[in-house]
């Protein structure tokens, strides 16, 4: 990923928290503040944060004898704590959730072409040189109006069932190549977002926020306690003789390699209904949603984790057999059938006098006629 050091060191997590354990109280606060993204605060952190916020009450800077700690202030720090304390974590797996459906699907589209090339090639006679037309051909071919035109020859004996079946596997090998395509490009994208978010500390605002502390006093503490920090973990660090490496990155390189959180997410009302949800991700899961569709389903999907969830969870239960493969892309390349020939119908007379004697033995019935 983009942003990692060219010389790793010998940093670890323990390290790290050792470091940020060895300040005083409010350098413990301010570290895992910025690390809060992968680092916890304590109940120490705020009750003592919740103390040294200015007091309205004296805006002319007396202390009071005796200072008590509304427990609305205290509830308060723990509520922005655990909001920006969702809102970093989420976010880095929201991202890690994309990547992971990504390389799912991208492996899948893979199997998908290398079983249409197979087709191509021993069920339908394609050489070589007809499969790298194919493949050259595909990111400009249009397949809508070749759809319609190998429809229409269809539906008027103009061609063969294998030969049909040889065409549009060929279009629907290039709507794979196509996607293919696109995927590759979404995770070097995803790959990259994920690299800035695992990265990110928490901003000065969004500190400030928290511990309610002027920013003037904010900057200065950060600044002297990210310092002694950074002296911490040099001193803890081996001395090999190699360049120095920037710490505070190495500190983002080790903390991200941790395991992801898993959030337990409610259906956020994406799409009409969950089951409705359900069908399009199974629709895109299995790369059966129109080529149109695809990429405006993927940032639907992208943006909601409880989908990404849903998703991840299909693409784990897919068959990747090479025969379950083989005959889903049998099933897209089949023609539709064609209207049996349609049996000949009674003529309308005899229909008549039928329905009449009916009709006719029904009123006998009602006035006891048949009765002898």
């Amino acid at each position: 990923m983009a942003g990692l050091p060219t010389m790793p060191s010998a940093l670890t997590g323990e390290m790290i928290e050792s470091a940020v354990n060895a300040l005083p109280i409010q350098g413990r606060i301010m570290m895992r503040l910025l690390l809060l993204q992968y680092l916890d605060t304590t109940q120490e952190d705020i009750d003592y944060m919740a103390a040294d916020r200015p007091d309205p009450r004296f805006v002319s800077g007396a202390k009071p004898l005796v200072q008590v700690v509304a427990r609305e202030t205290v509830q308060g720090l723990v509520d922005r704590v655990a909001q920006y304390r969702t809102q970093t974590r989420k976010k880095r797996e929201q991202i890690w959730m994309q990547i992971g459906c990504l390389r799912k699907q991208i492996t899948y589209g893979e199997a998908l072409c290398a079983q249409a090339e197979r087709l191509l090639r021993e069920r339908f006679g394609l050489d070589a040189d007809a499969m790298k037309l194919l493949q050259a051909q595909a990111r400009a071919a249009i397949p809508k109006p070749a759809t319609r035109e190998l429809d229409r020859q269809w539906e008027k004996d103009e061609i063969t069932e294998q030969d049909y079946r040889c065409k549009r596997l060929g279009i629907e090998y290039q709507a794979e190549l196509r996607k293919l395509d696109r995927e590759r490009k979404r995770l070097q994208t995803v790959l990259r977002d994920y690299s800035i978010a695992s990265h990110a500390p928490l901003q000065d605002h969004e500190i400030g926020h928290i511990w309610g502390i002027p920013a003037g006093s904010l900057a200065a503490r950060k600044a002297k306690f990210l310092h002694q920090y950074l002296q911490g973990l040099q001193a803890a660090l081996p001395q090999t003789g190699q360049p120095p490496v920037d710490l505070w990155k190495e500190t983002f390189v080790v903390l991200s390699g941790r395991p992801v959180e898993r959030s337990a997410v409610a259906y956020d009302n994406l799409d009409r209904t969950e089951s409705s949800l359900m069908e399009k991700l199974t629709s895109f899961a299995l790369k059966t949603m129109p080529e149109d569709m695809e990429s405006r389903g993927w940032l639907s999907i992208s943006l909601s984790l409880f989908a990404l969830q849903r998703l991840s969870a299909i693409q784990a239960e897919r068959d990747m057999d090479p025969d379950a493969l083989e005959q889903a892309l049998l099933q897209r390349s089949a023609p539709a059938p064609k209207e049996p020939a349609s049996s000949p119908q009674p003529e309308a007379g005899t229909q008549s006098i039928q329905s009449d004697d009916w009709h006719e033995h029904i009123l006998r019935s009602m006035r006891g006629e048949d009765r002898r």
